[in-house]
């Protein structure tokens, strides 16, 4: 059985990774998507031969709301059409832990359900907060699933200066699928599920 890392210094790491990544200029992303609900751009990831993906949206609610919607509880199984099963599998202190979830088959099962172990942590930033994770190698894997690895990842959400009862919400993604995929399918997908997962937070903030 692999170890669980030290998590005090992977925490910090992390959250540096994500502050470094909150600081690219404009200019280096790349359009991949627009919706009503949020902007999707994207930019040759340093981690991976993929990409580091930016969606950005305006969300009608408070920080820490939508913060405890986002990060490992009781609320993201319940909205978050793409994730099948999670599991809490350490907690380090109230804002750190390891969690095991899978998701579901996408693009008509072109992608086939994925299964991740990721490192979660959640912090002060600015005015609001960052919850933010990465995958481990941890664990065996699933029979019937492919295991993923998430580069690092996070969502920063501040509130708005002159809207305080609404948040920005800024998300980095680069996830790695793995497994016998064409990166234009990938591509597309993960444009798209970026997009949904802002209308499917509105929609669970809103209940």
């Amino acid at each position: 059985m692999d170890l669980l890392p030290d998590s005090a210094p992977l925490a910090t790491k992390l959250r540096n990774t994500l502050t470094r990544y909150h600081s690219i200029a404009d200019s280096e992303w790349r359009l991949a998507k627009k919706t009503k609900d949020a902007t999707v751009w994207h930019k040759p990831s340093e981690e991976f031969s993929g990409y580091l993906y930016k969606a950005q949206g305006v969300v009608e609610d408070v920080t820490n709301r939508i913060v405890d919607h986002i990060r490992p509880g009781p609320y993201r199984l319940d909205w978050d059409s793409l994730m099948t099963t999670m599991d809490i599998v350490e907690t380090f202190e109230e804002n750190c832990c390891v969690m095991r979830y899978t998701t579901a088959g996408q693009l008509w099962n072109i992608i086939a359900p994925r299964e991740f172990v990721d490192f979660s942590y959640t912090t002060t930033y600015e005015d609001g907060l960052l919850t933010c994770g990465v995958s481990l190698d941890y664990g065996e894997v699933e029979p019937n699933f492919v295991r993923g690895f998430n580069h690092p990842c996070g969502w920063f959400c501040v509130p708005l200066k002159d809207y305080p009862s609404h948040s920005l919400l800024t998300g980095y993604i680069q996830t790695e699928l793995r497994g016998m995929l064409p990166q234009s399918a990938v591509d597309t997908a993960m444009s798209s599920t970026l997009a949904n997962f802002y209308s499917d937070l509105k929609k669970a903030l809103k209940r």
